[in-house]
């Protein structure tokens, strides 16, 4: 069987990507969005909190479960891709916001956000899927009157520009961030 040669392959353009990173006075807009004290406004918070404090992927923030997060000592490690586990700290205000959420909660699920679904009790103790943590972004983001397309990816990239700009060393960036390289 005849293959064609590997110089005369000639692969698709692929468009430049670009990260979306949110500009501080947006963040604080943004972190602002969720103004109440319902349940549902205290989860939201801690998951924009969070996001951001963190840097961690959607998929790791949905799979949280309470016992495994310390907010004494405002750390918890976190099963990354390739089953790595890293350790993630979290800011004086992700903490608080985190507390807040967990003690105004009564139900018994061990997944730190849930839904709160009146509509349907079983879902009560069901875990928030990364779609359902992703509306909540894309929410607040409208709310707080962000044009451009904020995801929980968008929180990723701000967290560690926000550590960039701060003076941290890109290794340690690339550390919390759970890369490999």
């Amino acid at each position: 069987m005849k293959t064609l040669a590997p110089e005369k392959i000639e692969l698709a353009r692929q468009p430049d990507r670009t990260v979306e990173v949110l500009e501080e006075e947006e963040l604080v807009r943004l972190l602002a969005a969720p103004k109440g004290n319902s349940l549902l406004e205290l989860r939201d918070r801690a998951v924009l909190e969070l996001l951001f404090s963190t840097g961690l992927r959607v998929s790791e923030a949905a799979q949280l479960e309470i016992e495994n997060v310390s907010l004494k000592r405002s750390e918890f490690s976190v099963m990354g891709k390739g089953s790595k586990r890293r350790v993630v700290f979290l800011s004086d205000r992700a903490r608080e916001a985190l507390q807040a959420y967990v003690e105004k909660r009564t139900d018994t699920s061990p997944f730190l956000f849930v839904s709160h679904d009146r509509a349907r009790v079983q879902r009560d103790d069901m875990a928030l899927s990364p779609r359902s943590i992703e509306r909540i972004v894309d929410k607040y983001a409208r709310v707080a009157g962000i044009t451009k397309k904020i995801s929980p990816h968008t929180m990723r990239h701000t967290f560690a520009t926000d550590l960039l700009r701060g003076g941290a060393d890109l290794r340690a960036v690339q550390a919390m961030l759970g890369h490999a390289s």
